[in-house]
């Protein structure tokens, strides 16, 4: 009976096989990492995008108008308000009405220690609009998988949100506050894994920009001008 001959592979052979297998794994990984870097693009725009609608729908209306970003749910809503809103500093609200449980505390907190009568605070609710339709299961726009809210940064704020809620309000006549609204990809902080949104106060432009950036801060009444307003 013959036997039957068996071969091994050569050097030659075992190193071809190995860079063929080095090759389709970087094609993977460059390939996912095309996917996630586009899902960090893309709730950029998605934001970007609700700024606008944000800033018209306050002029269309002729009502005070807010974004919520929410940082548990990684959701962006649109609420308006019947009523009159002073803005007021370092508030967690923003001066509006508490929404949840954290700010009604900190605003009973805050008002136990002014003295005297106090404008009621104005109610916001979800608001429809273009891209927003607060009767369907979800209120807002979800960003995209894997993404989150990083911290935010808005002029009523002396130092960043970085959980729970964060507000950008939007006023009749066209007006909103600086803004930075920081997104990161998978809860990474490098350049590669953040973008930055920026928003213009006069107009409402916004700017996306690679990485973290801080909100420029005007040092006084002159500088929140914006005599010069960057953005898209």
């Amino acid at each position: 009976m013959a036997r039957r001959r068996t071969r091994g592979l050569t050097l030659v052979e075992v190193l071809i096989t190995v860079t063929v297998i080095a090759l389709i794994s970087g094609s993977v990984m460059l390939g996912m990492g095309a996917v996630t870097s586009a899902r960090l693009k893309r709730s950029a725009a998605l934001l970007a995008g609700a700024v606008r609608v944000a800033y018209a729908h306050a002029n269309a209306k002729s009502k005070p108008v807010r974004l919520v970003f929410d940082f548990e749910e990684r959701m962006i809503v649109l609420e308006e308000s019947a009523g009159e809103l002073l803005v007021e500093r370092n508030d967690r609200a923003g001066g509006a009405a508490a929404a949840t449980e954290a700010e009604k505390a900190a605003t009973a907190e805050a008002e136990a220690i002014l003295k005297g009568p106090r404008a009621p605070r104005p109610s916001f609710e979800p608001a429809k609009a273009y891209g927003f339709n607060p009767e369907k299961d979800r209120p807002g726009k979800e960003l995209s998988s894997g993404v989150r809210f990083l911290q935010v940064e808005t002029g009523h704020q002396d130092e960043p949100v970085t959980e729970g809620r964060a507000y950008l309000y939007f006023w009749p006549g066209g007006q909103t506050e600086h803004a930075a609204i920081q997104l990161s990809l998978g809860g990474g902080e490098t350049e590669d894994a953040v973008m930055t949104v920026l928003v213009s106060p006069l107009t409402g432009k916004t700017e996306l920009r690679k990485g973290k950036a801080s909100m420029p801060r005007p040092r006084d009444d002159a500088e929140a001008s914006e005599r010069e307003d960057t953005g898209l």
